[in-house]
Formats: structure tokens, C-alpha cells, sequence
């Protein structure tokens, strides 16, 4: 677009008032979008900044422009990620932009040049320091906050709030978020705990995208002109009824659909490829490959395997030959030269970011995923499948939410490569379009905060800043301030229902007496003879009572009045109301104060467990201040019962795991005999007075320990090989992989927090940290 003489002079203007903006700006083959430019002038403003806006917006930009800002005026900048995997692949970005001797990585097991000038870390790393007042922390000027909408997740999301609610004051913050409805409320509440805060809001996509619906071999738009539903697809539907003889219980509706493999070649002719289908089950990504395997699809040339081959030898050089095959590694290997892959939390962590390095460079053209593939990780599509708009939640099955879809498209396009990003639906029987078109035009994806209190933040908030302040900084929370207004339109809705309550009380009035009594005893006759229709009681007992109320109504003095109707109408309308109130103020009771109250619960268990005394940090409080998981307290506990003292390092891991693993299925654990049997019980009774206590103060209990993971995790530690630890179970190597680093986490925190079992401890992690667990840490 050509700018007028004026414009361009007022651009001019704005540019020079903002010179480390433009010398930053400049530095770029193209030019800044707007949102970036106005976050970047919000830095360079002493400002805070939230931005927002969708993926592959280019967000990052702005955390990297902190950098940039320490890397010319000093100082110190932290880029905090949800992830290790993407803490690596932004350490190894800034690396080669900056140099190496510039930029550091903190992960869980990982430290690499920690007190350069730029950190890379994850979120908990620096939630850490802060509680340990680490003296990495001085001189820092930034933390770059990315995928700061990580705070919603129920388990990890209250990292987030304490680093934003305990970072120093002095600190800018640069939190940069997916597209989320709520943005000026996160920004409003940043702006009371960090300060100077601007929101800055972006909802354009780089890449435009277009939605359609396969309709069994057609492809056909989801909407037409004006955005409105397409007309043929409604047209489309309408007649695949007509077809279905019979009942419509009687036989699906619609076409007959494509397999997997058929959709994938359709998206081949089409152009449509490299594409992701997000399908929300592991095994059937892993079946959707098999599929395609044996329906010899083949999306790759010659020269694209050779250098498929190429990654493949290079990520997995490390890996123990006899592991390959109980890894799948042949078949995986041979889907990959194909150009197709699965992606999911049960994959190998080298296998996964294999996948990841072939599908960015465009060799592998086909990805069936589940949905955490839409969680930060690099992976842009030309186009993005959906085969179901419902999944599994542990409880049943569910519709994905409309921020769910903002998410999962979001993927679609790439910029720079593609002039548009393509979302596909599958239709299918349980469908239909006007539910889809609202689901698709419904951009709505409000940030909620899942902030709670546990035993070690509580306990490091006490130590660091007493008890009365730790109370008061939960009370700054994101939960309670979106709490907080919920109350004030409940209290909107309090204040209007009174006044109509007041009104129906005068309009209620009688000179001959208190109709409101009057009709509480109308309202106990109909309540009555509701209950005795349901009621087990004997029906003379509850006709007596009536009768007892009915001689009490007509001896009152009200009965007697000739407007006796309309009084008694008005005045039940005005209980009815008052009803409504007392409904309305329990809510708020509930929600008023509500982290403060979780915070003086968790004391009183504190205090009762010995942890503190008298609002000090006892010894063994200061011992759970460096235990942070779901099961802080339980450990803290096993460990003050002396449960671990006497394990030999091997029974150590398999007692610990009890702590980390949760099931995925309710079928009974196999539990190696001995001290560990002795343990667990221990652990268990321990368990049991927790939860005790729990209840008795109506505080959410701590999940219970879980023996599921006992058996394998003895048995690597006891030096099996992989393929016999995985055989005979259900247990996917991703999985296992996954709890193992678990289980390294906790035995580093028990390192420190126990000095005493230090010995065991370095004899168990010598144990377990080997061979694909060892690898798996270099691939994270």
C-alpha cells in the first residue's frame, strides 16, 4: 500500500521517536506487522506488554526485541517456555542469532551457561529461583513469559501466576498469548500486579483460512458469501436424509465416507498437503500410519527419502540396537521414508522430535496426531484434518470447545509458503451443519485462571514473606480477581432482586396484619403435600401436620382479609425472590476470598503435621519447601516416617514412582515382594491421615499414591533391557519414558531436600538415568 507524503512523514516521526525499535525492526527481510511495532514501542516505553494473538502471528518477535533490548543496553533477559522441547528449540534459535556465549538453558536436567546475559528456561525453573532467592535473578531487566495461556492447565498453570504475582516489581514482563476472548480482563489483572501493563490484541491471521466440510468425497466450503453456512452443504445434508428408508436409528446418513488413507490421497491431488489430522486417541494415530502403510501410499520422491534416511540416522545413532524392535522403530522408520507419522505423548521423545525436524523442512507430508501437537510446538500445515469434533475426557465423550477449534486450526497455513491455510472436516452421522458453522464461527477462547494453594507453595510463601503477606499476595491472584468479578454481578443481580422483593413487600402490605407470615404458612401446606406424593413417611403423619398448618392459617388475622388473594400472591412472589437472594449470597460466600481460605486451611494442615509453628518454618517445613509435585506433602511425610532410609537404591525408584504415576487404567498393579510391599503400605497409611484431615476441613484432596508404575520402574532400575521391562504390559514407551524423568525429577529434589539419603539417591539415579532414558533428557 503507497503512502500519502503526510503518512509517510508521521510514520518517519513515530519511527525516530522509537530508535531501538527501528534498529531492531531493521533488522528483519520484511517489514514488522503493526502489533509487533506497538508492542515493541510498549518496551521501549519502560511498559509491560501482553500480546495476543493467533498462532504463527509472529508473537514471538516481541520477546525476542527483550532480548535485543539487553543484548545493546545490558541487563539480563529470561525466556521462560511451558516445555523443554521448546525451551531447546528457542535456546538453539537465540544461540545462533546471538552467539552461545551469550545465551544459556535451565531446564529440569539441564544447566548450560546459567548466568549468561539471555536464559532460556522453563516456567517452573523460575518460579525456583524466586522462592530460593537465587542470585541469578540479579540484574534482570525482562522475562519473556511465551505461552503465558499455559495458566489455564489444571495442573502446571499456577506456576504462571506465581512468578507473575512474586516476580520483583522492577521486572518488565512480556506475556505472549494464543488468541483469548478475555484478553483485556488477563491485561486489567496484570495491570494491578505487575503495573504499566498494554494490552495489545491482534486477531488477524498471517495466513487467511478456509474451512470446508468432507462430504464424502466432495469437498465442500463450510461457508459461503457473507460468512454465512453454504448453502449447498446445507442442500447436501438435507438430501442424505431423503435417502435413508426405514427409521433414521435404522441406518447412518450421508455418503459413505473416505478411509484414511483415501482422504490422504485426496488431499495429495488436491494440493493439500503437508497436512495434520488430529485424531484424539494414540492408538488410532498409530493405526491411521498402519493404514496408509498397507494402502501403499507413498508421498515422497527418491531424494526426499535419502535425506529422510539422513535425520532418521542422526536422531537416533544413540539408541540400543536390541531396543529397536520392541520401539517399532523399523516400521516407524519405513512410514517416515513414505512421508508419514504419528504424533502423540506415547511416541519415543527422539521419535517425536524427528517428526517434527522432517515435517518442518516438508518431508513428511502426512501427521495423524492427538491434540497436544497444538500445544507450542512448531509444526505449521497447509492444511489441518479434524475427524471427530468430539473426545474422550476420562469420563465420556465430549464436544470440543470452540477455543479447542481455534486451537487445533490454528496450525493450518504457513507463512511465508502458503497464500492460504485449510481446515477439514470429516462429516459424519453424529453431525450437522449448523452446529458446525457455529462451532467454526465461534471465536471464543476465555483464559481461566486454575490457581490453588498447595503445601510447598504455601510453605515457601510463609518463609519468604510471613504469613499475613502470603495471604494477602494470594489474594492478588488471577483466580480471585476473576472471582471477584463474578461477585459483583452477582451482587448487580442481588441488588435488582431486592429492590423487586421490597417493591412486592409494599404491594404485600395489609392493615389487619404480617401477610409475609401468612404466607410462609401457605408455602409449608404446598410443600407438604408435594413431599407426601414422594415421601416414604405415612401418609396420616403428613395429613396431620397439614391439618395442623391449615388451623394455625385460618385462625391467623390475615385469613379474614377480603384482598386476601392478592396479598398473599404478591408476598409469595416476594419469597420466591428472597429465595433467589439467598441462593445468590451462598455463591458469593463461596467465592469471596476463596484463595484465602484454601491458603488458612492448608495452615491449619500444616500446622498440624508440624510443618509450621506459631506461623514459622519448622525443620521439616523447610525440608517440604523443596518438594514441589501434586504429592508434596505425602513425600514430606514418608520421608519424616523414615520409609526410604532403609531402601536399597533399586527399591527406592520403584517406592518413589508411587508418588509420580498416575493410571491409565484401574487394572490391579503388580508390586515386587519385600521392603517395598513395606513401604507402600507405610505410604498408604500415610496417605490416609492426609486425606483424613483433608475432609475434615472440606480442602480437595491430594490424589492418592498409585502403584502402577512399581513393577516396571524396579525393573530398570534393576538393569533390564527396555524390551523387557515393556513386555507383557500396556505401558507405551513414551509413557515409560516419560514417568522414568519423573521419577529422575523427584529423586533430585529428595537429593536436597534429604541430604541424608544423598548416597542411595546418587546410586539410584545411576540406575535408572541410562540408555533411552539418558538419551531421551539429550532429545527433550
Amino acid at each position: 500500500m503507497t503512502l500519502s507524503p503526510s503518512e509517510s512523514y508521521a510514520k518517519t516521526k513515530l519511527m525516530n521517536k522509537y530508535p531501538k525499535t527501528k534498529k531492531f525492526a531493521d533488522t528483519f527481510p520484511f517489514e514488522l506487522d503493526p502489533f509487533q511495532i506497538e508492542a515493541c514501542h510498549a518496551l521501549e516505553n519502560g511498559k509491560g506488554v501482553l500480546v495476543a494473538a493467533p498462532t504463527g502471528a509472529g508473537k514471538t518477535i516481541v520477546g525476542e526485541f527483550a532480548v535485543d533490548l539487553v543484548i545493546n543496553s545490558g541487563g539480563k533477559c529470561f525466556y521462560t517456555t511451558p516445555i523443554k522441547a521448546l525451551s531447546n528449540q528457542k535456546f538453539s534459535e537465540l544461540s545462533e542469532k546471538y552467539g552461545e556465549s551469550k545465551v544459556g538453558l535451565l531446564t529440569g536436567d539441564t544447566s548450560i551457561n546459567s548466568e549468561a546475559q539471555i536464559v532460556v528456561m522453563t516456567t517452573e525453573v523460575l518460579r525456583n529461583m524466586i522462592y530460593s532467592n537465587s542470585s541469578t535473578i540479579n540484574d534482570l531487566k525482562y522475562v519473556v513469559m511465551d505461552e503465558v495461556h499455559y495458566l489455564a492447565d489444571k495442573f502446571r498453570g499456577a506456576v504462571w501466576e506465581e512468578i507473575l504475582i512474586h516476580l520483583s516489581e522492577a521486572v518488565q514482563v512480556i506475556s505472549l498469548s494464543a488468541t483469548v476472548s478475555n484478553a483485556e480482563e488477563f491485561g486489567e489483572w496484570l495491570q494491578t500486579v505487575r503495573g504499566d501493563t498494554e494490552v495489545i490484541v491482534s486477531e488477524i491471521r498471517p495466513v487467511p483460512l478456509y474451512q470446508h466440510v468432507l462430504f464424502g468425497n466432495r469437498l465442500v466450503d463450510l461457508f459461503g458469501e457473507n460468512h454465512k453456512l453454504n448453502p449447498e452443504l446445507t442442500r447436501l445434508e438435507r438430501d442424505s436424509y431423503r435417502q435413508v428408508r426405514g427409521t433414521w436409528r435404522e441406518k447412518p446418513k450421508g455418503p459413505k465416507s473416505l478411509t484414511r488413507s483415501e482422504i490422504i490421497e485426496k488431499l495429495d491431488r488436491e494440493g493439500l498437503l503437508p497436512a495434520i489430522t488430529f485424531i484424539f486417541s494414540r492408538n488410532n494415530c498409530d493405526a491411521a500410519v498402519r493404514q496408509c502403510l498397507t494402502a501403499g501410499i507413498r508421498l515422497t520422491n527418491s531424494q526426499e527419502r535419502s535425506s529422510i534416511r539422513e535425520v532418521v540416522a542422526k536422531n537416533i545413532k544413540s539408541l540400543a540396537e536390541e531396543d529397536l524392535v520392541v520401539l517399532g522403530y523399523y516400521e516407524w522408520a519405513d512410514a517416515l521414508e513414505r512421508g508419514v507419522a504419528a504424533h502423540h505423548a506415547g511416541l519415543l521423545p527422539a521419535f517425536k522430535v524427528t517428526v517434527e525436524e522432517l515435517f518442518q523442512r516438508g518431508l513428511v507430508k502426512a501427521v495423524f496426531a492427538t491434540e497436544t501437537l497444538a500445544l507450542g510446538i512448531n509444526m505449521p500445515a497447509r492444511t489441518v484434518v479434524l475427524e471427530k469434533l468430539s473426545k474422550w475426557n476420562g469420563e465420556g465423550h465430549v464436544a470440543i470447545s470452540p477455543g479447542e477449534y481455534t486451537q487445533l486450526t490454528g496450525r493450518a497455513g504457513r507463512r511465508g509458503i502458503d497464500i492460504e491455510g485449510n481446515a477439514v472436516i470429516l462429516w459424519g452421522n453424529e453431525l450437522d451443519s449448523t452446529s458446525v458453522g457455529g462451532l467454526a464461527s465461534t471465536r471464543t477462547y476465555p483464559l481461566k485462571s486454575s490457581f490453588k494453594p498447595t503445601y510447598n507453595m504455601s510453605i515457601n510463601l510463609i518463609s519468604q514473606f510471613g504469613s499475613d503477606k502470603a495471604r494477602t499476595s494470594l489474594e492478588s491472584s488471577l483466580a480471585q480477581f476473576q472471582a471477584d468479578k463474578a461477585v459483583v454481578g452477582l451482587a448487580k443481580q442481588i441488588r435488582k432482586n431486592e429492590s423487586a422483593r421490597d417493591s412486592l413487600f409494599i404491594e404485600a402490605k395489609c392493615d389487619k396484619g404480617d401477610f409475609i407470615e401468612y404466607s410462609q404458612l401457605r408455602g409449608q401446606i404446598k410443600k407438604l403435600e408435594s413431599d407426601s406424593k414422594r415421601s416414604k413417611r405415612k401418609r396420616a403423619e403428613i395429613d396431620d401436620e397439614i391439618a395442623s398448618i391449615r388451623k394455625r392459617m385460618k385462625n391467623h388475622i390475615c385469613h379474614s382479609c377480603p384482598d386476601r388473594e392478592n396479598h398473599s400472591r404478591f408476598a409469595e412472589r416476594a419469597l420466591r425472590l428472597q429465595r433467589e437472594i439467598d441462593g445468590l449470597t451462598e455463591r458469593i460466600n463461596s467465592r469471596t476470598n476463596v484463595i484465602a481460605k484454601r491458603f488458612d486451611r492448608i495452615k491449619i494442615i500444616l500446622d498440624k503435621f508440624g510443618y509450621i509453628d506459631n506461623d514459622q518454618i519448622t525443620k521439616p517445613g523447610k525440608m517440604l519447601a523443596k518438594i514441589y509435585g501434586e504429592t508434596d506433602l505425602l513425600i514430606a511425610e514418608s520421608i519424616r516416617a523414615d520409609l526410604f532410609s532403609n531402601l536399597s537404591a533399586t527399591d527406592l525408584v520403584a517406592v518413589i514412582s508411587s508418588c509420580i504415576y498416575e493410571s491409565r487404567n484401574d487394572e490391579a498393579a503388580k508390586i515386587p515382594r519385600g521392603e517395598i510391599q513395606t513401604a507402600l503400605s507405610g505410604i498408604s497409611k500415610i496417605y490416609g491421615r492426609i486425606h483424613s484431615a483433608e475432609t475434615d476441613l472440606n480442602l480437595e484432596p491430594m490424589r492418592a499414591p498409585d502403584f502402577g508404575f512399581c513393577w516396571a520402574s524396579h525393573k530398570w532400575a534393576s538393569g533390564n533391557s527396555l524390551t523387557s521391562v515393556l513386555k507383557g504390559n500396556d505401558l507405551t514407551v513414551g509413557d515409560f519414558v516419560r514417568s522414568m524423568k519423573q521419577i529422575i525429577d523427584l529423586l533430585r529434589q529428595l537429593r536436597v531436600a534429604a541430604p541424608h539419603l544423598q548416597s542411595v539417591i546418587d546410586q539410584a539415579l545411576t540406575k535408572v538415568d541410562r540408555g533411552v532414558i539418558a538419551y531421551a533428557g539429550a532429545a527433550l
